[in-house]
């Protein structure tokens, strides 16, 4: 089964649409007074623009830039304008998904250039308004000007309202911290992929120190104790892998959207350490977890539930585990054999004819056995079981 990396996505643009739909109104109404009333003759937010070097010959200048908001994301369509009076557009161009604009074909001169965005109207309702201005800007005729609008400055941020302020602030700092965290899973999938090939290489000493390391990294996330448990159970250390797929568990089954596949799988594997630990009746109730946790795998749990029983001689429990494998999946092979053993305990021998007396069920288990797994040293077993009791063995069981 391919496990589910660790991943926990930013929350920056949850965290932003959620402040933005609070303060925006906020924002941009005080916006209107600072900006919307009037063009001031120098601006003490503006930020200087660069141009590329002027194309010999042109006539007409071009611009650029990128506008984005105080949570430093990119302000995606929406209108940049270029005007000499604050008042009537000269050009307009709109920003892309990025928030990044370009124009050209504009007389050269000096202009202030407008950023729009949403902003709550004196009658309190939506509309386009100015929510940032770059003034004083040169366009060159041949040259390519940058104007951005980065609404993160410090100088636009003192304008907005405290309360606005101290919303950014946390969305800021909660941003951080999820960056930080993200950073910090990305290490930790570092370690368990590189833990899974040392597994494979047989370097079982490394890949219990990486999959260590991770669930100290992050000791609230269950697949690092289920990647620790298979290393653990690689190398033959059953006690301290049951030890930690119980951890896993417990972690694994209190997420917000628990994986059943995930579960169950942690559940066999579990199953499998109790029972090298010798604790046959924990490792049943593990398999029997996994089965419940996913159905469509059952087969392949019970199965495993009833070999366990199977080896440990424990006859009945190993048929009643490989029935529910049969009728979970009826094409485990396996499954057959254990029923056919399971009862053929209770067979007896008739004394007229020295022969074995098979139970109801039985050969029909061995058959099916042979029909499904024809060749082996189990089904030279069901063969020399079925002729001793006088059934027939068909030929065919003996073909690949």
């Amino acid at each position: 089964m391919e496990k589910v990396r660790i991943a926990v996505s930013s929350r920056s643009a949850k965290m932003f649409a959620a402040i933005w739909a609070i303060s925006s109104v906020a924002i941009f109404a005080a916006l209107i007074v600072v900006v919307g009333g009037c063009m001031p003759a120098a601006s003490a937010w503006a930020q200087a623009a660069t141009s590329a070097a002027p194309a010999t010959g042109a006539t007409t200048a071009s611009i650029h830039g990128h506008a984005q908001d105080p949570l430093d994301q990119p302000i995606a369509n929406t209108k940049v304008e270029i005007t000499t009076d604050g008042k009537t557009a000269l050009n307009t161009f709109t920003t892309d998904a990025n928030g990044d604009y370009k124009g050209s074909g504009i007389k050269p001169g000096t202009y202030t250039v407008i950023l729009f965005g949403d902003i709550k109207g004196k009658d309190g309702k939506m509309t386009q308004g100015i929510v940032d201005y770059q003034q004083n800007v040169k366009l060159t005729a041949g040259a390519d000007t940058q104007v951005d609008f980065d609404m993160t400055r410090q100088a636009y941020i003192s304008k907005l309202p405290p309360d606005v302020q101290k919303q950014i602030a946390q969305v800021r700092k909660a941003n951080e911290a999820a960056e930080k965290q993200n950073s910090q899973i990305k290490n930790v999938n570092k370690m368990i992929v590189d833990a899974r090939a040392a597994r494979k290489a047989g370097d079982l000493d490394k890949a219990i120190a990486l999959d260590t390391q991770a669930t100290q990294a992050k000791p609230d996330v269950g697949l690092t104790w289920y990647e620790l448990g298979d290393s653990e159970l690689a190398a033959k250390k059953y006690p301290d892998a049951a030890t930690n797929y119980k951890k896993a568990l417990t972690l694994l089954t209190a997420e917000k959207a628990p994986k059943p596949d995930v579960i169950a799988a942690a559940n066999n594997n579990l199953g499998e350490a109790l029972a090298n630990s010798g604790d046959v009746k924990d490792a049943v109730g593990a398999y029997e977890a996994a089965a419940k946790a996913d159905p469509t795998q059952a087969g392949m749990y019970y199965t495993n539930e009833a070999i366990v029983l199977f080896k440990t001689g424990q006859g009945d429990a190993a048929g009643a585990a490989a029935d529910k494998a049969i009728a979970a999946d009826p094409n485990k092979a396996i499954a057959y054999y254990i029923k056919g053993w399971s009862l053929v305990q209770h067979a007896s021998v008739d004394p007229k004819t020295n022969k074995i007396v098979l139970p109801p069920g039985c050969a029909d288990a061995y058959r099916k056995f042979l029909s499904l797994a024809p060749t082996g040293p189990l089904a030279q077993d069901a063969q020399n079981i079925l002729q001793q009791a006088g059934e027939t063995v068909h030929s065919s069981y003996r073909k690949h």
